[in-house]
């Protein structure tokens, strides 16, 4: 039995398998996960697991190099909780020096096309999505 970092098996099995430049998204309840992206649903009921309590998870355990936001965020999200995703991101030395990209929501969904796997939370917060490409250790 693992003791520590992600317990999830199928999470832990995606997060080795990224490459360089591979995209992972986690996403609150209501992102549409579109057809053929492999989709890990986390969520359990309104609220459970919360989106922040699984990007920190997720960031204690992948490299990443660039993360994109949908720029609704920065309007529409609450501000604490617009702010707490920031910090945890620009936390990120690679993110610190190349900022985080924002685009159109609608942007946001096209992108999460392309990615390896969408973790769904029970995120009820708006816009609480976040697209993290994966980085290299050296």
């Amino acid at each position: 039995m693992k003791k520590q970092g992600l317990l999830h098996p199928l999470l832990s099995q995606y997060l080795a398998s990224l490459g360089h430049g591979d995209a992972l998204v986690i996403a609150d309840a209501g992102l549409p996960i579109p057809d053929g992206v492999p989709r890990i649903d986390l969520a359990y009921v309104a609220g459970q697991p919360p989106f922040l309590s699984v990007l920190e998870a997720i960031l204690g355990e992948m490299e990443v190099e660039n993360a994109t936001l949908a720029l609704e965020m920065q309007d529409i999200t609450p501000k604490p909780f617009y702010e707490e995703v920031l910090k945890k991101l620009e936390s990120l030395p690679k993110i610190a020096q190349n900022g985080v990209h924002f685009v159109s929501h609608e942007e946001f969904k096209q992108q999460c096309k392309t990615a390896k796997v969408i973790v769904r939370t029970g995120e009820f917060t708006p816009y609480a999505n976040v697209i993290l490409y994966s980085g290299v250790v050296f």
